[in-house]
C-alpha cells in the first residue's frame, strides 16, 4: 500500500498529509501523480545510465554498475512496458532480466540477442562467445532509452510515457470503420494505388512548373557550394489606388461613434447571444435583465479592467454581487464558444462579408500575453515576456475576419502542435478546408495530417532556400528543376504503415483523440517512431506540392499574405481592447486563462460584426450619392477598425447640489461597492 505523502518541511513548501478522512478520490489522484513523478525518475535514470560504449567502457563499467543495481530490479517488477512490432527484441530482452533476476549465474546462452546491434557486439560477446551479463544490461539499458524516446516501447498507466496509439481506433472498432474513413477522407485502401495516384499529381506539378521557368520573374536558381538553391524574390508591397484610399476615407468617416457597451448591447439585440449563456448548474435558470448583466461582464473581462467599474447599484442588473454571480457562473468557454457560433453565423449571412471570402480559408497565429502572477500554466520566453513568464492565445480567423477558434498555450509552444485542433474541434457553421500560418507552424509531420484529412497547409515561408524539394520517380526529368530536387521519398515506409496511416486520420476526425496531444506524443523524442516517419514520409510529398504552387503562382503568396494580415488586424483590436492592467493577463488558472481570452475573441467577434453591418450601410449612402464603387476595391475594405469605439468608459465632471453648497459627501459604507455612479 501506497504510504501517506508529506512534503519537505521549510522554504515554499508545506506538509501535506493523507488520510482516510480525505475520501479515495484524493487519495487516487495524488498517488496517481507520485507513480508518474516515480517512474518518470526511474527512466530518467535509465536515460542518463545507458549509452553507446566507448574505449573506456570497462574503467566505468562496475561503478555504473552499482548503480543500476540500485534501481533496475525495481524497474523490472514495478513497471510493464509494452512495445510495437519493432521493438519487441527489447521488450524480449528485458523479460530476460527480469527472469534472472536474484540468480547468481543464469545460463546467459538463452539471452535474446535480437537487439545487439553493431557497436555493441565486441562488448556482449567475449571472443569465444559467451554473452557478458553486465554488458548485455547496459545494451539493453541502451535500447530502451531509444525506444522509450520513440514511444516504440511505452508505459500504461502514463501520460508522459503512454503510447500514443492507445487513443486511436482500435481492434474490431477500426476494422468496421476502416472502409468508412477511407470513403470520407477519399483516400484508397491499399497504399499502391494511393502512391501511384500521388506520384503522377508530383510529376504533373514539376513538369508545370519547369515548363513555366523561363516566364517566372520572381523565381531564379542559383549555384551555391555547387548545388542548385532555388531564389523566390519577395512580393512587392500592393498599390493602393486614390479610389480605394478614398472608399477608405468616406466609409471610416460615416461609422458611427459608439461606446463598446453600446456595440455588445446592439449585437446581442440583432443576434440574441445572450440566450447561450445559461447557469453553470442549472441550465434552464434565467435572471432578470441576463443581456445587460452578460454584456457588462463580457467587457470587464475583454478590457481587463475587472468588475468594478461597471458597478452600478441604481441598476439591478449591475449591481456588484449580479455581476460577480454571473461572472462565476454564466461566463465559461463552453457557454462564450456557443455564443460566438451566433456572431459567426450572423457575420457569415452579410453580402459585404461574402465578398470578402467564403469561410473556406483561415489563418492561424498567436497573441502574446504577460502574466505577472504564480501559475503553473505560463511559459517563459525573453523575447516576449522579458524576465517574466507568459501564455499564447493561438487563435484562428476565416477569411470573413471572424474568429472561431482560440486555445490559450503555456509561453510560445511551436504553433505546428496545435494548428490542426482550430479545424477539428471548433464549432461554428464555418467549414474552412485551408489554414494559412507564418514559418512557425511548419513540419514535416502536419503536412502529412493535413494531407490525409483533406485540408490544405500553406504556410508562408520565410526562407525557401532551405526547404527541400522531394520527388517520388528517381529516373523522372524535371529539366531546370532537376537540381533541387535531389531527395527522394521512402515509399516503402508509407507502405508498411499505411494502414497505421489512415488509422490516425480516422481517429483524428472522428474526434477520438485531439490532434495537438497526438502531435506532443509523436514530437516527445529526438528519434522518432516509425509511425511518425511514415507521417513525415507523406508530409515531403505534401510540401512539394505545395512549394511547386507556392513558386509558381504570385496571385496564391499573394492571397497568403492577404489572410495573414487579417489575423494582424484582428491582434491590434484585440490589443486595443485589453487595455487593462497595463495589458497582462492576471488569472492564476487555465480555466480562467481561457474564459478571459475567450471573452476578448467573442468581443473582438461583435467589433467585427458591428462594424461589417454599418459598413454595408455606409456604401449604400456612398452608392445613393451616386459615387462609383469598385468592387475591387470594396474586396480590401477591413472591418477590423477601431478608432470609433470607445473602450475607456467616461468622465463626468458633475457633482452633488449639497456639495456645491459646501457641504460634504456621506462616508462609503464598508459594504458599498468601491463605484457607485451618480443616478
Amino acid at each position: 500500500q501506497p504510504k501517506p505523502y508529506q512534503a519537505s518541511p521549510g522554504g515554499d513548501h508545506q506538509t501535506f498529509q493523507l488520510n482516510s478522512g480525505q475520501g479515495p478520490d484524493v487519495r487516487s489522484t495524488v498517488f496517481a501523480a507520485l507513480s508518474e513523478i516515480e517512474l518518470a525518475e526511474a527512466i530518467s535514470k535509465v536515460i542518463s545510465i545507458a549509452r553507446p560504449p566507448d574505449d573506456n567502457y570497462y574503467q566505468e563499467q562496475l561503478n555504473k554498475w552499482r548503480t543500476v543495481r540500485r534501481f533496475l530490479p525495481t524497474l523490472l517488477n514495478t513497471i510493464e512496458f509494452r512495445s510495437t512490432e519493432s521493438a519487441k527484441p527489447v521488450l524480449e530482452a528485458l523479460q530476460f532480466l527480469k527472469g534472472i533476476e536474484g540468480v547468481s549465474k543464469p545460463d546467459m546462452s538463452k539471452a535474446p540477442t535480437a537487439l545487439v546491434k553493431k557497436g555493441w557486439t565486441r562488448m556482449v560477446f567475449d571472443k569465444d562467445g559467451a554473452i557478458d551479463r553486465k554488458a548485455l544490461t547496459f545494451c539493453v539499458l541502451d535500447n530502451l532509452r531509444d525506444c522509450l524516446r520513440s514511444r516504440d516501447v511505452f508505459v500504461a498507466p502514463s501520460t508522459r510515457w503512454a503510447d500514443p496509439r492507445a487513443k486511436l481506433l482500435q481492434g474490431e472498432a477500426w476494422i468496421s470503420a476502416r472502409p468508412q474513413v477511407a470513403r470520407t477522407l477519399n483516400l484508397k485502401l491499399t497504399p499502391a494505388d494511393e502512391l501511384a495516384e500521388l506520384k503522377q499529381e508530383l510529376d504533373d506539378a514539376y513538369s508545370r512548373v519547369a515548363a513555366n521557368l523561363p516566364n517566372n520573374s520572381f523565381v531564379r536558381i542559383e549555384q551555391e557550394d555547387g548545388k542548385d538553391v532555388l531564389v523566390l524574390t519577395p512580393l512587392d508591397e500592393q498599390d493602393e489606388p486614390a479610389s480605394l484610399v478614398e472608399l477608405r476615407t468616406d466609409t471610416k468617416a460615416l461609422l458611427p461613434l459608439a461606446d463598446i457597451t453600446e456595440v455588445l448591447l446592439e449585437i446581442n439585440a440583432r443576434t440574441g447571444f445572450a440566450q447561450e449563456f445559461t447557469h453553470l448548474s442549472d441550465a434552464g435558470s434565467r435572471a432578470d435583465d441576463l443581456d445587460m448583466s452578460v454584456c457588462a461582464v463580457l467587457v470587464a473581462e475583454a478590457c481587463n479592467i475587472g468588475l468594478e467599474p461597471l458597478v452600478n447599484s441604481k441598476i439591478p442588473a449591475l449591481k456588484r454581487d449580479r455581476l460577480s454571480h454571473i461572472s462565476q457562473n454564466y461566463l465559461r468557454i463552453d457557454t462564450i464558444t456557443k455564443a460566438n457560433a451566433r456572431l459567426v453565423e450572423a457575420q457569415s449571412k452579410l453580402a459585404l462579408a461574402q465578398r470578402w471570402g467564403g469561410g473556406e480559408v483561415a489563418s492561424a497565429d498567436g497573441i502574446r500575453f504577460v502574466v505577472p502572477v504564480r501559475t503553473l500554466n505560463a511559459g517563459p520566453n525573453p523575447k516576449y515576456f522579458g524576465i517574466g513568464r507568459g501564455v499564447t492565445y493561438y487563435n484562428f480567423t476565416s477569411d470573413q475576419f471572424t474568429g472561431f477558434h482560440g486555445i490559450a498555450v503555456p509561453g510560445t509552444v511551436r504553433d505546428s502542435l496545435y494548428v490542426l485542433d482550430g479545424l477539428l474541434e471548433q464549432q461554428t457553421c464555418l467549414q474552412p478546408t485551408e489554414i494559412m500560418t507564418d514559418t512557425h507552424g511548419y513540419t514535416d509531420i502536419v503536412f502529412g495530417l493535413f494531407w490525409l484529412l483533406g485540408y490544405q497547409f500553406s504556410p508562408r515561408l520565410a526562407d525557401l532556400g532551405e526547404s527541400r524539394f522531394w520527388r517520388i520517380d528517381k529516373e523522372a526529368d524535371y529539366g531546370g528543376l532537376n537540381g533541387i530536387s535531389r531527395n527522394t521519398i521512402n515509399t516503402d515506409l508509407i507502405s508498411k504503415n499505411w494502414d497505421d496511416l489512415l488509422r490516425v486520420a480516422g481517429s483524428l476526425k472522428s474526434g477520438q483523440v485531439s490532434a495537438s496531444e497526438f502531435m506532443r506524443t509523436l514530437r516527445a523524442s529526438s528519434r522518432p517512431s516509425a509511425l511518425a516517419k511514415a507521417l513525415a514520409e507523406l508530409g515531403r510529398v505534401a510540401k512539394t506540392l505545395y512549394l511547386l504552387n507556392y513558386i509558381d503562382d504570385e496571385a496564391y503568396r499573394r492571397r497568403i499574405l492577404i489572410q495573414l494580415n487579417r489575423q494582424e488586424g484582428r491582434h491590434s483590436v484585440a490589443r486595443a481592447s485589453f487595455h487593462g492592467q497595463r495589458g497582462e493577463l492576471r488569472q492564476r488558472y487555465r480555466e480562467g486563462q481561457e474564459d478571459q481570452l475567450g471573452a476578448l475573441g467573442f468581443v473582438v467577434n461583435a467589433i467585427t460584426l458591428w462594424n461589417t453591418i454599418y459598413l454595408e450601410r455606409a456604401l449604400e449612402q456612398i452608392h445613393t450619392e451616386g459615387k462609383e464603387i469598385r468592387p475591387e476595391d470594396i474586396a480590401r475594405l477591413s472591418p477590423l477598425q477601431h478608432k470609433h469605439i470607445n473602450f475607456l468608459g467616461r468622465y463626468l465632471f458633475w457633482l452633488p447640489e449639497t456639495v456645491l453648497k459646501g457641504e460634504y459627501r456621506p462616508l462609503r459604507s464598508p459594504e458599498e461597492s468601491m463605484f457607485t455612479w451618480p443616478p
